[in-house]
């Protein structure tokens, strides 16, 4: 799927879409760094794709072929270099004629972005993307980096401080801080302690908005809902744009399985259904900026103004908010302190090694933490469920419950809390409550997570729309169900009073 045989109907299109090119060995025919990219068809010869870092070469693309890959979508700055390693001759068609030919070609588009997303997991699988973070496996901060790449599928690698040849390795090619989390970009520029708008920033994932531009639809969260109504609008001729504060995929995305969503009999992981859905999205014309987070709302000339948290003002004519919800905090002393370092809200691959041979602690009886229990149990010694409630009947799927009870690498702790955290630097161990008797119970665990309730994200939004006495958005006005108290501002998703919280609802809506 990777290196795709165009057929005659697709290259005839980009043959009369581009612009012939001769290239001499060693010519650069595109850089690291450079903010888009032009899609070229080798015609003869090869182009070597370059990670600068080191200069090593990560593939060798040879005609008859074409360079690109999901970057050129995204709007996503280059982070590897395309140089001819002999005598070449390419077509190239500029970025934005692609992007056109993918909304209008229906043959091209089934074949370009099934190419770009293949070759994109490649990267991934390499871990070639001229991006390195460097950390302690334990730090809070490099792990919110971690995540941040690896839920918004940018390809990466990652060295431990811990791995004394790794970091020896990399610092013969460049100067890395002593201490803390740093991140070295395609060029060898280092940004020490960087947040994830840093990393967003260097990678070409900003949004700059021009103050002329009107938007036909903001969409503010980009979980299954918010990309739901990104493909529907886009694909409907509408100036789209999706807002996300964190990643792709919402809290669906921290989902290792979900098995009850219609069209993936055998399940798929909340980050795949997320991907997936964001190529449609961008597919269609859609635009989708991160990490950014809307901070404001209110009525303005011929629509709405949205005002983002880096103070750049939105205008639109329509509103979809999909912001979904957050798990709650617990109030346990050093919680906070042990966040990234053995307390995790999210169970992805990223935060099962921590429990690998060792027992975890999940807090919650909602599908999200079934589903948990379930990945985490092929990693951990034992899987040990806690809830305040007498059972998981009135809160997980029936699929989900049948299968703990009957796994005995879980335990099921009723009408239990965890009343205490213990370990120094990082976690190893919790204290457990009985609540009817009061007996007390330390375990220890590698790891802590806290899956429960949920917390609507809309304190921004009190005073210019409805909401319910938990926070949640209320809906229905004027006869649709998803219109708020405010004419031309909608609520889908977990956000809105009432819903189901579930996958297919929140596309459905």
């Amino acid at each position: 799927m990777a290196w795709p045989d165009l057929g005659p109907a697709v290259l005839e299109i980009l043959l009369g879409a581009g612009a012939r090119r001769e290239l001499e060995p060693g010519e650069v025919l595109f850089e690291v760094g450079q903010d888009s990219y032009d899609l070229s068809y080798l015609l003869s010869g090869a182009v070597q794709i370059i990670d600068r870092a080191d200069d090593s070469v990560v593939v060798t693309i040879e005609a008859p072929n074409f360079l690109g890959e999901l970057g050129m979508l995204m709007g996503q700055g280059t982070f590897l270099a395309g140089v001819a390693s002999e005598r070449s001759e390419v077509v190239v068609v500029e970025q934005g004629k692609v992007l056109e030919l993918i909304a209008t070609e229906p043959e091209l588009s089934d074949v370009l972005v099934t190419a770009f997303a293949a070759r994109r997991r490649l990267l991934i699988e390499w871990g070639e993307g001229g991006l390195t973070i460097v950390g302690s496996d334990t730090d809070a901060d490099c792990l919110r980096l971690r995540e941040f790449a690896s839920r918004n599928r940018i390809p990466h690698r990652f060295v431990d401080r811990a791995d004394r040849d790794a970091l020896e390795a990399l610092a013969e090619v460049t100067e890395i801080p002593a201490a803390g989390t740093a991140v070295i970009t395609g060029r060898n520029d280092v940004l020490s302690q960087p947040t994830t708008r840093d990393l967003a920033r260097v990678l070409g994932l900003e949004l700059y908005v021009e103050k002329d531009e009107f938007y036909d639809m903001v969409v503010v969260g980009a979980g299954p809902a918010g990309l739901a109504a990104a493909v529907y609008g886009a694909s409907e001729g509408l100036c789209t744009l999706v807002i996300e504060d964190t990643a792709i995929g919402g809290q669906a995305g921290t989902s290792s399985r979900i098995e009850n969503y219609l069209g993936f009999s055998t399940g798929v992981s909340g980050t795949e259904l997320a991907y997936q859905g964001a190529i449609q999205a961008l597919k269609f014309g859609a635009r989708i900026a991160m990490p950014r987070r809307a901070v404001r709302l209110e009525p303005g000339a011929g629509g709405f103004e949205v005002e983002l948290d880096d103070g750049s003002l939105l205008h639109t004519r329509t509103v979809v908010i999909a912001a979904g919800v957050q798990y709650r905090r617990l109030p346990l002393e050093r919680l906070e302190s042990f966040e990234g370092a053995g307390v995790y809200y999210a169970a992805t691959h990223l935060e099962a090694r921590f429990c690998t041979g060792r027992d975890a602690v999940i807090i919650g009886g909602g599908n999200s933490a079934g589903q948990a229990a379930m990945f985490l149990s092929r990693h951990a010694r034992r899987i040990h469920i806690v809830v305040r409630g007498p059972g998981l009947t009135a809160t997980m799927s029936s699929y989900l419950s049948d299968r703990i009870h009957s796994d005995d690498r879980i335990r099921l702790w009723t009408e239990t809390t965890v009343t205490e955290l213990h370990g120094d630097e990082t976690l190893d161990g919790v204290t457990l409550r009985h609540g009817p008797t009061g007996d007390a119970t330390r375990l220890d665990v590698g790891a802590l997570f806290i899956m429960i309730g949920a917390a609507p994200n809309t304190e921004w939004l009190r005073g210019v729309v409805d909401l319910d006495d938990n926070g949640f958005i209320e809906t229905g006005h004027g006869g649709d169900p998803f219109v708020t108290s405010q004419p031309g501002v909608y609520a889908v998703g977990d956000i809105r009073s009432s819903s189901v919280k579930r996958v297919a609802s929140a596309v459905g809506e």
